[in-house]
């Protein structure tokens, strides 16, 4: 269905953010002349010119939009889906990063691009997210007692215990559900969904995972038993980490909410009641976008021909 109320969202502190909304705007206004164009206050402030929109804050966005256009790049786009998650508000995410991977459209193609997807005519996906805590316990605390809870985040990317500035190695126990799976010494320990699986996992040679699959990726970070290898797992697996020794260790849950750790914190993350909602153009190829993005599996003969068509069936 087309949105009666999108609501638009910018990369902060952008330059020349202004012209770019105005665009999207316009063109909103041109597809959907009801429609009611909120504009995030952030983004009402960065834009350095008054575009007409009614200026709201995340509350009044989750409770009034049913539509969010991101304009930026990936990590502004992950920062907006987290938020608006639990809501199920769907995003489009307008590319003005340096690659890419989850915001489809190109801002020198919006006008083309974007109408169809006012119209009704994109495709919902919904991407799984994870739960994350930190559990603490106090020096000589029972450890039959319950621990306490110091942080909470979700993350749709990945969560990721490192060694933070300390340039010494970690050592983790880890586990998955009851389950003991090893003492890793290393740089540190990715846990990834398959929307993930193309970031920092990749770097660390994680496996690509569609993001159709209902899994997640334990992947290792320079780990000094070259036995140690990338994992993957059911997406409802609760994986536990436990900080063995780890001066100035730190958990990042999509390189955005941070916070430090202490020896024997146990860090749980699991699967998260809510997921996020892409709103891609009708017949969106994830293979196509690793083949554009990455240059995932490109053959040097194959460059400059057309893509092969696909044997009938």
């Amino acid at each position: 269905m087309s949105p009666k109320c999108p609501a638009l969202f910018g990369r902060p502190h952008t330059p020349g953010l202004g012209p770019a909304l105005q665009r999207v705007a316009e063109c909103i206004r041109q597809t959907l002349p009801q429609a009611q164009i909120l504009m995030e206050s952030q983004t009402a402030a960065d834009a350095g010119t008054d575009l007409g929109l009614r200026a709201a804050s995340i509350s009044q966005i989750e409770a009034e939009a049913d539509l969010a256009i991101v304009l930026g790049g990936d990590g502004t786009l992950l920062g907006i889906a987290r938020q608006l998650a639990p809501r199920g508000i769907p995003l489009i995410g307008v590319n003005q990063g340096r690659l890419g991977f989850m915001t489809d459209l190109d801002i020198a193609d919006l006008d083309t691009a974007l109408p169809p997807l006012l119209r009704g005519e994109g495709t919902i996906e919904e991407r799984q997210m994870l739960s994350v805590r930190v559990l603490r316990r106090r020096a000589g605390q029972d450890p039959t007692a319950p621990a306490q809870v110091v942080f909470e985040a979700q993350a749709l990317n990945d969560a990721v215990v490192s060694r933070g500035s300390v340039s010494r190695m970690v050592e983790l126990d880890v586990f998955v559900g009851d389950h003991y799976v090893q003492s890793l010494r290393a740089d540190g320990l990715i846990v990834s969904t398959p929307t993930g699986s193309t970031a920092y996992a990749l770097s660390a040679s994680g496996s690509i995972l569609h993001p159709a699959l209902a899994a997640i990726i334990l992947v290792p970070v320079a780990p000094q038993a070259l036995s140690s290898r990338p994992i993957v797992l059911p997406a409802e697996a609760e994986v536990t980490v436990v900080v063995q020794d780890g001066a100035g260790t730190e958990l990042h849950c999509d390189m955005q909410a941070l916070t430090a750790l202490a020896d024997g914190d146990e860090i749980v993350v699991g699967p998260s009641p809510h997921r996020v909602r892409l709103l891609h153009p009708k017949g969106q190829d994830y293979f196509s976008m690793l083949r554009r993005k990455l240059q995932w599996s490109a053959n040097p003969t194959h460059l400059g021909r057309p893509d092969p068509i696909p044997p009938a069936r």
